[in-house]
């Protein structure tokens, strides 16, 4: 077992991988700045083999302590997302970008890091043809270029693995709404309609409890792994707005959706992607879409208001 640093540990993916990697038997410093709240770590709190710590990812004297006796970090703070990046750009540069930076300087070379990023680091993809991790990046927002960026000082640093996530969907206790699908399936539940623009544009979407198994298969895998970024999505579910909406309306009859010409993703996000990679390391998703969308139908009948936006 392993004694793991995980910092934003408190946010959308760290609730869940937290608590899975407490399960396996790992001991768990979280460092978090609860920007979001507090409650989401409560139910770690009776677990001996936890630790948590209120700080900033940036302040490098409170990360080189930290570090210390650690075997593996997994750097999950961030801004999430182009609207919270785009409001707050110094931010993003320095927590996204500038605290992986700092944290690769604090570390020894044997201690092991697990980075995510987004996937919409392709941009804007070619019809047709999958992203593969040869692709080259070509990311459109400051979210995109900060990921990124990180994900090249974290490789060039070695002993290092990055997972390229897919649009994260899912019901948790820290929810966030301002990913697509989760933003979606909240106004199918509430609202019964929505206007999509760009409809045709495309993306590959991934249950947040398969998020956190990738990262658990990697530790489990990290010698034949390591040095090497991973796409994680599912490969059924590269799929494009109007036709997430679909998939939506087969569980809810009465969801109305209509394609309009209101708007423009400045993230530009049209692309499929290739996971076959990760696939052929033994991981499988165990969420389909379907299950997704009937757990998420059932959480927003549940959240009825706007806590769990980012911005």
């Amino acid at each position: 077992m392993y004694d793991i640093l995980v910092t934003g540990g408190a946010g959308y993916l760290g609730s869940v991988l937290v608590r899975q990697l407490l399960e396996k038997g790992n001991r768990v410093t979280v460092l978090d700045n609860f920007m979001f709240g507090p409650n989401s770590l409560m139910d770690c709190c009776d677990y001996e083999t936890f630790q948590v710590v209120r700080g900033d990812t940036r302040d490098r004297s409170l990360l080189a302590g930290l570090v210390k006796g650690k075997d593996m970090v997994i750097p999950l703070a961030a801004l999430v997302g182009m609207p919270l990046c785009h409001r707050d750009t110094l931010g993003a540069e320095t927590t996204n970008t500038g605290a992986i930076k700092t944290l690769t300087e604090v570390l020894s070379p044997q201690q092991k890091i697990l980075i995510p990023i987004t996937n919409s680091g392709y941009g804007v993809g070619q019809e047709g043809i999958y992203c593969t991790e040869e692709t080259p990046l070509n990311p459109i927002s400051l979210y995109g270029k900060t990921k990124v960026d990180a994900e090249r000082i974290v490789l060039d640093r070695g002993n290092s693995v990055s997972l390229r996530l897919a649009t994260v969907f899912g019901a948790r206790k820290r929810m966030c709404w301002d990913l697509l699908g989760n933003e979606l399936f909240y106004r199918a539940v509430n609202d019964r309609f929505i206007v999509i623009f760009e409809g045709h544009f495309k993306r590959n979407y991934i249950h947040i409890r398969d998020v956190a198994k990738a990262f658990m298969h990697v530790i489990d895998n990290f010698e034949t792994m390591k040095d090497e970024p991973y796409n994680v999505g599912l490969s059924d579910a590269n799929i494009s707005k109007l036709q997430l909406c679909a998939e939506i309306k087969e569980l809810l009859p009465d969801f109305i959706y209509i394609e309009a010409e209101l708007g423009e993703d400045p993230d530009k996000r049209d692309y499929i992607v290739s996971n076959e990679k990760i696939e052929k390391t033994g991981f499988k998703p165990d969420y389909t879409l379907k299950r997704g969308i009937i757990e998420l139908i059932k959480a927003y009948t549940v959240i009825v208001d706007s806590r769990y936006r980012n911005v």
